[in-house]
């Protein structure tokens, strides 16, 4: 878990040592292809065996001293880069985004890059109960059924705190985001389909029948057809839902709602409106 700081321990940085869980980055990156872009590589944990791919790297790394021992280590392919991923500019290519979050960051880093076109895949570790969270183990968040028409998220095992020096506090988890091919939604609906999430996960009601009649003013018959149509019980919560079944209800919602055309209320921004022509491996 890297962090953003300027190296010191007691800024929280903490070191990824365990070879077993650096395989296991590895083996997965290794099931795409393209150019890869790393997030805070820190003294390299990553970055120097991810060069036996043969693949160009990018590495951004906000410390400088940090940088500059790390490009003294890296071959001719692999470019460190000083900056704050979360200022710099993402490729125009597409690319494999890899990267070892700092625990505290990790929310911003991700809206960054949902909200980021042409990356088709990534592989990153984060804390556990965030990982489980975003692959909808136990229950998914409002910013994954955000953004799930869009993305594909898994959890590819689990990193325990040894693992890291000093040791954390909590364990880690590596989740990976795939881009969809084609998106369950077209891309231009992002905005509306955020806005019907964040009114269906904030709804009043003991079950998504219930929520959905109060957030949609749609009848009871017709949330229950919408329901049956998509194999959803009514005592559902929302972050029991597929990404499909959120897919399914925001068109009949549009379809069927009264309200429509109501203020959206509070959402995320807007995301790409283009999405690579990179070939992207969808995991589960």
């Amino acid at each position: 878990m890297h962090t953003y700081t300027d190296g010191r321990h007691e800024h929280g940085q903490n070191f990824l040592t365990d070879r077993r869980a650096v395989r296991r980055v590895i083996s997965l990156v290794a099931e795409t292809s393209g150019p890869i872009l790393e997030i805070g590589p820190g003294q390299g944990a990553l970055t120097l065996p991810m060069q036996q791919l043969d693949r160009p790297i990018t590495a951004v790394e906000i410390h400088p001293g940090m940088a500059k021992q790390l490009a003294a280590r890296t071959g001719a392919r692999t470019e460190v880069i000083t900056a704050d991923f979360l200022s710099y500019r993402l490729p125009a290519e597409p690319c494999v985004v890899v990267g070892n979050l700092p625990f505290h960051l990790t929310t911003a880093i991700l809206r960054k890059l949902l909200h980021s076109p042409n990356w088709t895949e990534a592989v990153l570790i984060a804390q556990w109960e965030v990982a489980r969270r975003r692959a909808g183990v136990g229950g998914a968040t409002m910013m994954t059924a955000q953004w799930a028409p869009y993305y594909q998220f898994g959890l590819a095992g689990k990193i325990p705190a040894r693992a890291y020096t000093p040791v954390p506090s909590v364990d880690a988890g590596i989740m990976t985001i795939s881009r969809r091919e084609t998106p369950l939604l077209p891309w231009g609906l992002r905005r509306q389909y955020a806005g019907f999430a964040h009114r269906t996960f904030t709804g009043s009601g003991r079950g998504i029948a219930q929520v959905l009649r109060n957030t949609t003013g749609a009848g009871k018959q017709q949330v229950g057809q919408w329901l049956g149509e998509l194999s959803i019980r009514g005592a559902s919560l929302p972050k029991d839902l597929t990404a499909e079944q959120w897919a399914g209800l925001y068109q009949r919602s549009v379809g069927g709602s009264r309200r429509t055309g109501s203020r959206l209320g509070k959402t995320e921004r807007a995301g790409p409106q283009r999405h690579s022509t990179g070939k992207s491996r969808n995991r589960r």
